[in-house]
């Protein structure tokens, strides 16, 4: 609940100011990807594009390429999470097959039970 109220109060307001940026600057500007490119030739009218429209890309990008670098970085604990997940299914299924053979129910509590004798 408390993530939910705190979620409208920042992207309400943050939503707000980019609608008011956008309208703000709707003028047209000229992107160019050379930097070697000579000045007589950015000031030659051509197409442009919206100023927000520029942000707007350069700003999505910057989030997207934030969350690829996340998710290598937390590649490691990924791995050993899958890791131990495997090692508790296998420990879990031999509990289950030992107590299979010596006669015993097999029931969730009983497993807590078990491991937490074993501390």
């Amino acid at each position: 609940m408390l993530n939910k109220i705190v979620g409208w109060l920042v992207l309400v307001p943050l939503s707000l100011a980019l609608i008011a940026f956008a309208l703000a600057n709707r003028q047209f500007v000229i992107v160019n990807f050379n930097p070697f490119a000579p000045v007589e030739q950015l000031a030659t009218p051509g197409y442009g594009v919206p100023l927000f429209m520029v942000l707007y890309v350069v700003l999505l990008i910057g989030v997207l390429l934030g969350g690829i670098a996340t998710w290598f970085a937390q590649g490691q604990h990924r791995q050993r999470e899958r890791h131990w997940r495997r090692e508790a299914n296998m420990l879990n299924s031999e509990l289950a097959t030992l107590r299979k053979n010596q006669g015993q129910p097999s029931n969730p509590l009983s497993d807590v039970d078990d491991l937490l004798e074993l501390r």
